[in-house]
């Protein structure tokens, strides 16, 4: 079993090799990678689409007017940002904001199972359909089953999954606004259940964690080490230092 510690270390690895990521063609058009920020021992998780233009320049999830919503309606709960860790499907922005592709998905899927490893999450809430039906496994829209929890295996944890609206549809839409803080009202409850039981494999192997994406059969490196070189062309502008990407580390 891993030390809080341990954990840290080993997600700031994580994200010095998710930074010169080049898995998929998205490399191609980034200006930054967006890990995802926050405390790296967060209980509640939130995990959106992809990262949107605003977040692509700056590398730091919800940064815009959305938000700016979410941290309103997290604080109406008791919460700040910095007491969760927010992330998307995707780290790098597809083009246009178009919905992501089968194989930037499966490209991106393997460092948001080992962000769920190490961070150990109780809940995570989906912002928004992509989200949820990616998470979920399934093609029930969001109008169905927002507010809705229940118990998921999300690679390799068990969580309390909890769709809710993207706080970019409550913007200009009171009705849907409404939605959203009712069921963000009921997260502190949700919390309060704990953690679900987890797969009888949770923790049996540490493989995953020795070794990051991408660094199979390789002893783990210092985490505040450079990440493997990438080739001249296939870099990215550099991104932000690990104390504004990542947070509370």
């Amino acid at each position: 079993m891993k030390t809080a510690s341990e954990r840290r270390e080993l997600l700031k690895s994580v994200y010095q090799q998710a930074r010169v990521c080049v898995e998929c063609p998205l490399h191609e058009t980034r200006t930054n990678v967006v890990f995802g920020s926050g405390n790296a021992d967060a209980e509640l998780m939130f995990i959106g689409e992809a990262p949107g233009a605003n977040e692509d320049l700056q590398g730091l999830p919800f940064v815009g007017q959305a938000g700016k919503l979410l941290e309103k309606l997290l604080g109406e709960i008791g919460l700040e940002r910095g007491d969760v860790f927010i992330a998307n499907t995707l780290m790098c922005r597809p083009p246009g904001n178009r919905d992501p592709y089968p194989h930037e998905l499966e490209a991106c899927q393997h460092y948001l199972f080992t962000k769920l490893e190490l961070i150990q999450p109780t809940m995570i809430c989906t912002l928004g359909n992509f989200a949820t039906k990616l998470l979920r496994g399934e093609p029930t829209g969001i109008s169905k089953i927002h507010g809705q929890v229940e118990v998921r295996t999300v690679g390799p944890r068990a969580v309390r999954l909890y769709p809710l609206y993207h706080p970019a549809a409550a913007l200009y839409t009171p009705s849907t606004l409404e939605m959203l803080r009712a069921d963000f009202l009921r997260i502190p409850e949700i919390l309060g259940m704990g953690p679900p039981d987890q797969p009888e494999s949770q923790g049996a192997s540490p493989e995953g964690l020795e070794e990051p994406p991408g660094q199979a059969g390789e002893a783990l490196e210092d985490p505040l080490a450079h990440a493997p070189e990438t080739p001249p062309a296939a870099q990215p502008d550099p991104p932000p230092a690990d104390s504004e990407q990542l947070g509370l580390f």
